[in-house]
């Protein structure tokens, strides 16, 4: 128990369940205006249909349980990415159809393209959590036949970015700052706004290719 202001005690369940919400609030991030090729992530919202497949990592459970009905969720398959987040226990607790934890987007891509390659007409797919997440889940479940329009995204938590490279073409995974080194070749790249939806990734260029040295500080991507 833990005392409020006048000396009345709250109980531990009130107080987590306060930090959740909180939570769930603080990974909602209104994106700047920006060139078309950025992505535009929308909000999820419950659609009619027998199959739905859910993929959310981090605070993007959070979106799931904003639409969890018990209707919906007997017939959906959850696959949840944690990241460092703590939802696993209030997605189980919805009792989906199946439910899968993974420790990372790579160790969950083969069920995932299981899950799309054995999916029914008219599956309901929602992403939620990270663009990097986002990215690549659409990008599989496209490529898998699933119609844009059977498709939601909502962003929530992390804004860190998936990119790549155009010189080496690697990919740097949750850059958080701009300019950011290439995990692969060591260069200095500008962190740019134009997304390449076949990579699932946004693109990094060179800052200093025509003044070697002349680095500029590096700052938060949206400060």
């Amino acid at each position: 128990m833990i005392a409020c202001g006048g000396g009345e005690a709250l109980p531990q369940v009130m107080i987590q369940a306060d930090k959740q919400e909180v939570l769930a609030y603080m990974s909602k991030f209104e994106f700047p205006p920006s060139i078309k090729s950025r992505p535009v992530w929308g909000r999820l919202e419950a659609r009619a249909g027998k199959h739905h497949l859910m993929i959310a990592d981090a605070e993007g459970a959070a979106a799931i349980l904003d639409i969890a009905a018990p209707e919906l969720m007997a017939k959906s398959h959850v696959i949840y990415i944690p990241s460092g987040a703590d939802f696993a226990d209030k997605l189980r607790d919805l009792k989906p159809a199946q439910f899968y934890e993974g420790p990372s987007y790579s160790a969950s891509l083969q069920r995932i393209r299981r899950v799309l390659q054995d999916a029914h007409m008219g599956l309901q797919v929602y992403l939620a959590g990270t663009e990097g997440l986002m990215g690549q889940a659409m990008q599989e479940a496209v490529s898998a036949g699933i119609p844009h329009t059977a498709i939601q995204t909502e962003h929530r938590g992390s804004t860190a970015r998936r990119m790549q490279c155009v010189h080496c073409k690697g990919i740097t995974e949750n850059v958080e700052v701009d300019p950011f080194v290439c995990s692969h070749c060591g260069l200095n790249l500008f962190v740019r706004d134009h997304y390449s939806r076949r990579l699932a990734a946004y693109q990094g260029v060179c800052v200093d290719a025509e003044d070697p040295g002349n680095v500029p500080a590096q700052k938060g991507i949206y400060e």
